[in-house]
């Protein structure tokens, strides 16, 4: 069996599948992120059940972070300065290797979630993929030319600077730069400036708070599409849900890019979809992780 774990800031998702099965998991669990003991835990009792014999073939680990994931570094496989309680300097591939003698892959959530959609969901057959998530936090994983795009370590685009909104005066939650597009359109962003989230605002300010929202998303795509090639973009996480706000984000991006630009370099309008495998992508990826290490 091949074991596909996704760590999140508020759950953990296991998932186990046959090998050469990895789209297809036979067995799936949800437990809280709670203390890393007790978490990491839970995670090995799962996979030491669902392994015959207690040994898998292979467990690929998609997780939050900010994440050492270079293999040359003297702290691969921890999660480094977290906003997330207890959890900071905790290595997860250690504590799996302690364990377990199958192979472990290391990607961020992001990155999982994107290897999913890229093999078999929204993504499939496309050779540059990026994959957007917008919750608690701003995530950008990225297939570029058919493999992972790492940098040195992952992208960290949720703190790119953006032009602020001509009706905003909100501050910024990001407890680094305040104002970078993470500290502007994510939800604790959202929920900070309106006092709500935006489903719950009246008829108007929620048009606004959708208008703000797309605008500095739509700037980020418009970062990604310049620096990575990226045309498909799937746009997951809680805030993607807000109806109508996917086909805002993507024509103010291509409004950014420009259709001169666009008919020049011979390329088509950026395009953004929904994640077709919805919640599982992430946990998806994790098991074709561990599928590639075989």
């Amino acid at each position: 069996m091949i074991i596909g774990i996704e760590t999140g800031g508020t759950k953990v998702v296991m998932a186990a599948a046959e090998v050469g099965n990895p789209e297809h998991p036979v067995t799936l669990s949800t437990v809280p992120t709670t203390s890393p003991t007790e978490t990491l835990e839970k995670i090995a009792g799962f996979i030491a059940e669902n392994s015959p014999g207690g040994a898998p073939s292979a467990i690929g680990v998609a997780s939050f972070g900010p994440l050492d994931t270079r293999l040359d570094s003297s702290t691969y496989g921890r999660i480094l300065s977290t906003p997330k309680h207890g959890w900071s300097n905790v290595d997860i591939v250690g504590s799996l290797t302690a364990r377990f003698t199958a192979p472990i892959g290391l990607v961020t959530d992001v990155t999982g979630a994107v290897i999913g959609e890229h093999r078999w969901g929204s993504g499939r057959g496309h050779d540059d993929v990026a994959y957007l998530t917008v919750g608690t936090g701003i995530g950008v994983g990225a297939i570029v030319h058919g493999r992972i795009h790492a940098g040195t370590g992952y992208p960290e685009v949720a703190h790119v600077l953006v032009r602020r909104h001509p009706a905003d005066t909100f501050a910024g939650v990001c407890r680094f730069h305040g104002d970078c597009v993470e500290g502007l359109a994510s939800g604790p962003a959202i929920h900070a400036r309106w006092g709500t989230d935006a489903s719950s605002l009246a008829p108007d300010d929620r048009s606004l708070a959708l208008e703000m929202e797309a605008f500095y998303l739509g700037q980020l795509l418009a970062t990604i599409y310049y620096t990575l090639g990226s045309r498909l973009v799937v746009f997951g996480g809680g805030v993607s849900k807000s109806p109508g706000l996917p086909g805002l984000v993507a024509e103010t991006a291509n409004a950014l890019i420009g259709f001169d630009y666009l008919a020049e370099s011979g390329d088509g309008p950026l395009v953004v979809v929904s994640p077709s495998l919805g919640d599982l992508s992430g946990v998806t990826g994790a098991l074709t992780l561990a599928q590639s290490l075989l």
